[in-house]
């Protein structure tokens, strides 16, 4: 990966001008598609394959007048009076007739006659005239809206003095997605956090403009999509959220790591690849996870979750994309001014521009640069005796002096804020979670206050009564008995449709829409099922928008525990990975549950308890909107282990130099901490810059990522984990050996960049050598027998006798990149193994003459690839003199090719017991190097020029 994005960095460096027209047409293009293709989100949910969601198709088919969505307008008599005063009942009435003609009203009840008259308060204080519309929220016109809003406003006027009218229900419900001053309050504060870290105005400056720019790209493709896919208010919420907060992030580690290397005398030139290679690795890293998480939302098998996840995974990638590629080009631009003055070259000293500073500068402990130190080519070796200097390393010192200390009073404390959590409660926005002074609120808080709280979220049963020679009088009966179910406080509405095959039955229940006295009628009336159908043989349905909502709260909290265990499952194979080790991820895992379970916590204090309820300007008190958990989860996951990463690898790298555990924490922790630290409280004022908005649906969220961003990296990354591998010691670092072979090796801090610069001149410059072997072999083979050494220049022959037949395939395929090495040095057509063991494999080819049936096809197929290296394995396996002859054949042709098209042809590697086993099968002419695995240790290959 390191070598790719170093490839991607260089480009996009040379290329800067190119890059910024493509970006800069990129953004356009997609707020263009916005703009003329979005139709715009919506805020109505849907749960396919729940009771409550097919008795609504159901509906839309039996009884389209419940099936559209609904509005309500509530009129309240002055002190005094009552709403069957004669002047108060004709204004409504004309109101009737005036809202009954606005396009999309399917219907407009009175609340003086008929089966409306549930819709008078009991101290005729207040009337609710219902108005059902034709359609769903979603295709309600604005003006329709409006035009309600405005009737709403003309019986205001005809009522006496002092009379109080709101129009609101199910229609005005849903907050308005909104990005104001708060929002952008956390990027000045970003900003200013990044003056402090970098000390230079372009460097600070660079974060802010590739998180803008990846946030307008990924803004834009989803408000386009749109058009094709339906998407909640909250999916673009959470991707700007998301957007800005890691786009910050992951420029802010590239430009770091560049600004570091810059002050410890590379030149940009050089130093931008290579930070895009190192710290981009990490990047692409924490971005892959973070994307698996979100789109791992649709493990809740929730169309409009898993919609939400995509669209926040669109702009995590996007923020990577922009950071891997905008945040080079714009560094090449800078130049040296990405650093202090202090810190760029004389002119009279400045190096040439592609190579790199020497002035003997070197970077100190603090930042600062220190003349007359050694080279930045050979920098002093620290001992493992010398401690870090500065704030970090007494941080770390403090944490890691008992460590058992630290790791109980941390986790104790976690657990005591985490403790709130299990009184959380879910539910879907509703009109009660508006900010107050919105119509919608209004009018629920009205018809709380007159009517009770149940008719702000009344539940309908629906039910086929085909059968039935009298419905009416068995709706009125069903109707009944329902009135009798515990929590249930009314039935104001009970009827069959016009073709009388389908009734409807309207219960207000004693809760609010999002409260557990709520959630129990519905249990309650859905337990009762069996016994309605025998009774009256009618298979009745508990739906309407409060029990979908239910439904969706539900099976969401269900999910929370599956969808943990997926993440927590994932960090554990995705740290195995990159530190190799089993102490690293169980921690981290730990660590992670830790950080989650206390975010759910303070959200609870919040928005349950109503902590900082004013501060935070918090709408809402009672429950969350469903999907947060999750979300909060899948989101945290990701960040929690970008900090891991950035702060352990530190680690594991001292680890690997100087063997001494504890002062690899030490070094490693003071050497990532500041950035992390950075990037901590930037991700944290983003985060919280989304909070004071008062968007009910999207506050939660941010509460949750604020005080869990800031949780997990000051208190867990950088408290509990440094005190537990301090506790660990040596058997933090320990990984079995099967699980090394079976898991993949990933290299996110450039290792494998490290290991091709120092292996850059090796054995010597140029590309002269097509195999440099010494000491290798391959892994979970420790007999020195399998070890090569091995010089062979390009289009030479290299003869690989004796061991036994496993020994000497598994050999080869580690040679080829197809097996892991078990040490040593090597290089296979100029690339370095294991870091390029994928380009290896696509330039070289191995031909198993003992797996194959038809020898000389499988070598021509092998040839058509035109391999830098061909590896013939298992020649004793063929033992017809004419099949032998054919391969010889096959293979002076090919050499015979390739010099004719002034090539040196594939350099070949021919396996045999002896070497008398496969003379045969050289080319003639060719120049073979001769290793044997026979002796008590590998012989240095020896070249036997002439012919064969």
């Amino acid at each position: 990966m390191s070598s790719r994005l170093y490839a991607l960095g260089l480009l996009a460096m040379r290329a800067r001008v190119r890059v910024l027209l493509v970006w800069a047409a990129v953004l356009l293009l997609t707020l263009g598609g916005a703009f003329t293709l979005g139709t715009g989100t919506i805020n109505t949910y849907s749960f396919p394959g729940t009771e409550s969601q097919n008795a609504l198709d159901a509906l839309s088919r039996t009884f389209p007048q419940f099936s559209g969505t609904s509005a309500q307008v509530v009129a309240v008599a002055p002190s005094g009076s009552k709403v069957t005063d004669s002047a108060f009942r004709k204004a409504v009435d004309d109101a009737v007739s005036k809202l009954g003609a606005i396009s999309q009203v399917e219907a407009v009840s009175s609340p003086y006659t008929g089966a409306s008259t549930g819709n008078i308060a009991p101290d005729e204080s207040a009337v609710i005239i219902p108005v059902q519309m034709s359609v769903q929220a979603a295709e309600v016109d604005a003006s329709v809206s409006e035009d309600l809003q405005r009737e709403g406003r003309t019986l205001q006027g005809a009522l006496p003095k002092g009379s109080t009218v709101a129009v609101g229900g199910q229609l005005f419900s849903q907050p308005a997605a909104s990005i104001g001053a708060s929002e952008a309050s956390g990027l000045v504060i970003a900003f200013a956090v990044l003056v402090l870290t970098f000390g230079a105005l372009a460097a600070a400056g660079l974060p802010i403009t590739t998180a803008v720019v990846g946030v307008g790209v990924s803004t834009g493709v989803v408000l386009t999509a749109t058009r094709f896919v339906t998407i909640t208010s909250t999916g673009p919420l959470l991707a700007i959220m998301l957007g800005l907060a890691v786009g910050v992030d992951y420029a802010l580690f590239i430009v770091s790591r560049h600004q570091d290397q810059v002050r410890r005398g590379m030149t940009p030139e050089e130093s931008i690849p290579r930070a895009v290679a190192t710290a981009g690795s990490a990047v692409a890293f924490a971005a892959t996870t973070v994307i698996i998480a979100l789109t791992g939302l649709a493990v809740a098998r929730i169309p409009f979750l898993t919609v939400t996840g995509v669209a926040a995974a669109v702009a995590v990638a996007t923020a990577a994309v922009v950071a891997l590629t905008l945040t080079p080009a714009l560094l090449g631009f800078v130049g040296w001014r990405v650093v202090r003055r202090k810190h760029r070259p004389t002119p009279a000293h400045a190096a040439a521009p592609d190579e790199p500073r020497d002035d003997g500068a070197t970077e100190d402990e603090e930042g600062e640069v220190s003349e007359g130190a050694a080279t930045p080519a050979d920098p002093p070796r620290r001992t493992s005796a010398e401690e870090p200097r500065g704030f970090f390393g007494r941080w770390v010192a403090v944490v890691t002096r008992w460590p058992p200390v630290t790791v109980v009073l941390v986790t104790a404390a976690l657990a005591i804020v985490a403790a709130p959590a299990t009184s959380l409660r879910l539910a879907l926005p509703d009109a009660g979670s508006l900010a107050e002074g919105e119509p919608g609120r209004v009018a629920y808080d009205l018809v709380d206050e007159h009517f009770g709280p149940g008719y702000n979220g009344p539940l309908l049963l629906t039910g086929s009564v085909i059968r039935s020679t009298d419905p009416e009088t068995l709706v009125d009966d069903i109707a009944a008995d329902i009135a009798g179910v515990p929590g249930v406080v009314a039935v104001p509405l009970a009827t069959p449709n016009p073709t009388g095959d389908t009734a409807v039955i309207q219960v207000v229940p004693s809760g609010a829409p999002d409260s557990v006295e709520t959630e129990d009628v519905v249990k309650a009336l859905r337990a009762k099922h069996d016994e309605y159908q025998a009774d009256y043989g009618v298979d009745l349905s508990v739906t309407g928008a409060t029990a979908l909502g239910i439904d969706i709260s539900t099976t969401l909290g269900s999910a929370v525990i599956p969808f943990g265990i997926l993440v927590v499952g994932l960090s554990l194979v995705l740290l195995a990975m990159v530190f190799r080790s089993i102490v690293v991820p169980v921690t981290a895992a730990l660590g992670y549950a830790l950080s989650i379970a206390a975010a759910f916590g303070i959200t609870s204090l919040v928005f349950m308890d109503g902590w900082l309820q004013g501060p935070l300007n918090v709408a809402h008190l009672g429950s969350v909107i469903s999907f947060m958990p999750i979300i909060l989860m899948g989101v945290l996951f990701g960040l929690a282990m970008d900090y891991e990463v950035f702060l352990v690898s530190r680690m594991r790298e001292d680890y690997v130099h100087h063997a001494d555990p504890h002062a690899a924490v030490h070094r490693g922790f003071a050497a990532s901490a500041r950035v992390v630290t950075a990037a901590a409280i930037i991700m944290g004022f983003v985060f919280a810059g989304f909070i004071p908005g008062g968007n009910s649906s999207i506050q939660p969220i941010a509460v949750g990522l604020t005080s869990g961003v800031l949780i997990d990296a000051f208190v867990v990354r950088m408290m509990l984990i440094p005190a537990l591998l301090a506790w660990f010691g040596r058997a933090a670092w320990w990984f079995p050996e099967w699980l090394d072979r079976l898991l993949p090796h990933v290299d996110v801090e450039g290792e494998g960049l490290a290991e091709e610069d120092a292996l850059a001149d090796w054995p010597e410059p140029g590309d002269r050598y097509a195999i440099a072997a010494d000491g290798v072999g391959p892994q979970g083979m420790p007999d020195g027998r399998s070890v090569l050494n091995a010089y062979v220049p390009v289009g030479e022959v290299l003869v690989v006798e004796g061991g036994r037949p496993r020994t000497r395939s598994a050999l080869l395929l580690a040679l080829t990149g197809r097996l892991a090495l078990s040490g040593g040095r090597c290089k296979v057509a100029g690339l370095v193994l294991p870091a390029r063991a994928a380009s290896v494999r696509s330039r070289t080819a191995v031909v198993r003459l003992d797996r194959s049936t038809e020898p000389v096809p499988a070598l021509l197929d092998a040839l058509l690839a035109e391999p830098a290296v061909l590896v013939l394995d298992g020649t004793e396996s063929v033992t017809d003199p004419a099949v032998r002859f054919e391969l010889r054949t096959v293979l002076e042709e090919a050499g015979e090719g390739a010099r004719a098209r002034g090539e040196a042809g594939p350099t070949l590697v021919i396996s045999g017991p002896r070497r008398d086993d496969v003379a045969d099968l050289v080319p003639a002419g060719s120049a073979v190097h001769l290793a044997s695995l026979d002796g008590p240790a590998a012989l240095p290959a020896r070249a036997l020029r002439g012919e064969v």
